[in-house]
């Protein structure tokens, strides 16, 4: 596929092109580049028959930099599906023509008056979604996050009549079979988790979620579920065997009622939503995908686990098998859909220092352990507010060498054999990246040492 040029701008000989003209023609640049890389790499990857990884880009954090830094990460680990927890406009812009598939969120406090009054929910859908489509491709919308697990009576009665008032301004605006309504929710959903086969939805939630349950099948959009291993083992690091967690060698558990034998806890936890939606009778029309799951590489003395190398070992491994298409042992045949939780550290964070430190990468750029990737890394990165501030601008080098064979300065990641088939492809598609993203320095303004 050739990669798209920008047109010369007609200017005078020798003239300087306004500082205004230069950003936009830079912008411009990047998008098109940003274009060209994802319709390059994501067909090879299907064809491959590699599952697209998903990241999520949270933003609770005051040292991020602009999207189209994050973009170039986004790339390195081979994440074409990005989850949003609003529906930011600089970055749905920003990688407008990317053919990245978003989810973005509508946020918790929303939910009541989506739910109080149908207008709202055209109004958001107007403000939030029609601006960005179709060029950025928006695929879902999560409204609200965990709110089943909360104790706001006023939230647990409006999700529902909030989602079917937001489903029902998109089928107004013909965009249902685009975009899909749903929400995510932690495993405190159910009652128990384990075995598997035993799970079951808790009773006081079972009103809300059975008829949640009959939008989603009706409407035929995916079950969410933020699934934490790390949780179960520092709660209990004395008997929970880490090797189990982080998806390594081990015994494994078997469940005694279906014979089936588990490796790692991840596809335990997801088994268990999976027996406990069939319990509620909606099992074969509701597909179930993994929203978060991660960990940290730091955390408090009492957060046991949190360190850099077994973050490395637990997303590295889990990007391992995203790549490999597996399923769980009671669905093999359906390649489990994953969203690692996730894209920077977010130093905003409220709670124990392991909240601050689930990133795959510092604010930046710099990988915040070894997890494989070769990849233009972003450092220097002066600004505040997310990217929006001014600073000394952006600086871009090649990541470090790892040990997959590949030599310096290609610019990509390699996660399994599947993976191995567009290596070629993705070397020009993320050396490309690289030597736009610094071409583009000056245009954008920024800065570089």
């Amino acid at each position: 596929m050739p990669f798209p040029t920008m047109p010369r701008p007609l200017l005078p000989p020798h003239s300087t092109p306004p500082p205004g003209l230069r950003q936009a023609a830079a912008a411009m640049a990047l998008r098109l580049v940003l274009a060209a890389a994802f319709a390059v790499l994501a067909p090879a990857m299907a064809a491959a028959g590699a599952p697209a990884l998903g990241i999520n880009y949270g933003q609770v954090a005051d040292n991020l930099p602009p999207p189209q830094a994050a973009a170039v990460l986004l790339r390195a680990v081979n994440a074409t599906r990005v989850k949003l927890y609003d529906a930011d406009s600089r970055v749905l812009s920003a990688f407008a023509g990317s053919g990245a598939d978003f989810t973005v969120g509508l946020p918790d406090h929303l939910v009541p008056r989506l739910a109080a009054d149908p207008s709202a929910a055209s109004a958001w859908v107007r403000a939030n979604i029609m601006p960005h489509l179709p060029a950025t491709s928006i695929t879902a919308v999560t409204v609200g996050n965990e709110v089943l697990t909360g104790t706001d009576t006023t939230m647990l009665r409006s999700l529902l009549p909030a989602m079917e008032a937001l489903h029902a301004a998109l089928t107004a605006c013909n965009l249902t079979s685009r975009v899909a309504v749903t929400t995510a929710h932690s495993l405190a959903v159910l009652s128990s988790s384990f075995p598997p086969s035993a799970a079951a939805f808790r009773r006081d939630v079972l009103p809300y979620m059975s008829p949640l349950l009959g939008f989603l099948a009706k409407t035929g959009a995916p079950f969410l579920i933020n699934a934490y291993p790390y949780f179960a083992y520092k709660a209990d690091p004395g008997r929970v065997d880490l090797s189990y967690v982080l998806f390594e060698p081990n015994a494994g558990v078997s469940d005694a009622a279906t014979g089936l034998r588990y490796d790692n806890m991840l596809h335990a936890q997801v088994d268990a939503v999976r027996a406990a939606i069939c319990r509620a009778n909606y099992g074969k029309a509701v597909e179930i995908r993994v929203s978060e799951t991660g960990w940290p590489s730091q955390g408090d003395e009492d957060e046991a686990g949190a360190t850099p190398e077994n973050a490395a070992r637990y997303n590295g491994n889990l990007m391992r098998l995203v790549a490999q298409g597996k399923g769980t042992p009671a669905a093999p045949g359906k390649p489990l859909q994953v969203y690692v939780f996730a894209l920077f550290n977010e130093d905003q964070k409220p709670g124990p220092a392991s909240e601050r430190h689930y990133g795959l990468f510092k604010p930046d750029g710099t990988p915040a352990y070894d997890v494989g990737v070769r990849a233009p890394t972003i450092s220097g990165w002066k600004g505040s507010g997310n990217g929006t501030g001014g600073g000394a601008g952006l600086v871009v080098a090649q990541g470090p060498g790892g040990a997959d064979g590949v030599g310096p300065g290609t610019g990509y990641y390699t996660v399994s054999a599947a993976a191995n088939k567009v290596k070629r492809r993705r070397r020009g598609v993320e050396s490309l990246l690289a030597a736009a993203v610094v071409a583009m320095a000056s245009g954008l303004g920024w800065s570089w040492s």
